[in-house]
Order: C-alpha cells, then structure tokens, then sequence
C-alpha cells in the first residue's frame, strides 16, 4: 500500500525530504505515490487529485504542518484511504533551528515577555548561518541541515522530548523516524 505524504508548507516538505533521502524515515521514496512528498494540506489540491487519478489503489495519507485542525475533505477517496496520520510541528518548524542552536530558554524568556514573539520572528533576529540570517526560506533549511542530518534527527527527538503532547490524534515529526 503506498502513502500519500502531505506537507503544509514549502519548508515541512524540505526537512522531510531531507530526512527521507537520508534514509531516516519509515518509508523510501518508492513506498509513495507518485515517489514524492507533495506541498499540499487538502486531497482537493489540483497536485493530489492528478496524483490519485494516475494511482489507482488503497493509500494512507500523512499530513505534516503546524495547522492540524482542519478536516481533511475525502474528495472522492474515502473508501481508498486505509489510515490518516497528523504529525505537527506546533508551535512552528523554527523551533527546530531554535533548539539546533541551544537557544531554547532565551526563547522562552520572549515567548512569554511583553512582546509574545513567535518563533519564526525570534529565529528572523537570532539565527545565522554561513553568515546568513534566518529568512523563513527553504534553502535555509537545506544549508543549514543539508550536510548535517544527524543534528536535524536530534533536534526533532529532542524536541518530541522537550515538549508536551499535542492533541490526542497528532504526532511528532519524530515519530516518523526510523
């Protein structure tokens, strides 16, 4: 049975990707439909419906994002679709550059103060790397964790370690790891 993986943004599906060509995950490429991981977070997304119309058979869906709270529409599939699996990046996926530069409780500490900054306005201010500021941009992520696929599995485990659990039906990315 193949898998339907669906990433809500353009940087969930880089780490992903990142983490399957490494061989870190519980599937390979050639367990999905269509051999990718689709930037994609409903079935109705014109890239989904060509997907399932080309693959024929039962599927599983996993969805990876920040935003989980959204029905997923079966758009027709329902009876094809075995299993759906949620697996949050809550509150955002900077915390994974947060905790990879051990800036976790300065973080914290603007978190909760007057301003409430989010993580990814905390990591616009205070991550750099090859002398390059964070910019919410997929090719950061791939500079920053590309050649280092062990600090990217560490920080996920850590980050599953560190933080309370999501709602009862959702994930961690670490959950996908082999």
């Amino acid at each position: 049975m193949k898998l339907l993986v669906m990433c809500e943004g353009p940087n969930e599906k880089a780490v992903v990707e990142m983490l399957l060509d490494a061989g870190c995950l519980e599937f390979s490429r050639d367990d999905l439909i269509g051999l990718t991981v689709y930037h994609a977070r409903q079935l109705t997304a014109p890239v989904i419906k060509t997907a399932l119309s080309i693959y024929t058979g039962d599927f599983k869906v996993y969805r990876i994002g920040d935003s989980m709270t959204d029905k997923l529409p079966s758009a027709g599939y329902q009876d094809r679709i075995k299993e759906t699996r949620k697996f949050c990046t809550k509150p955002e996926l900077e915390m994974l550059l947060i905790i990879a530069e051990g800036k976790e409780a300065e973080f914290e500490k603007v978190k909760a103060g007057k301003r409430k900054m989010k993580a990814k306005d905390f990591c616009k201010t205070n991550i750099v790397h090859n002398r390059k500021r964070y910019d919410n941009s997929t090719q950061f992520y791939r500079d920053y964790f590309g050649s280092d696929i062990e600090t990217l599995v560490e920080v996920i485990e850590k980050y599953k370690q560190s933080h309370g659990a999501h709602k009862k039906d959702e994930e961690y990315l670490a959950d996908l790891l082999e």
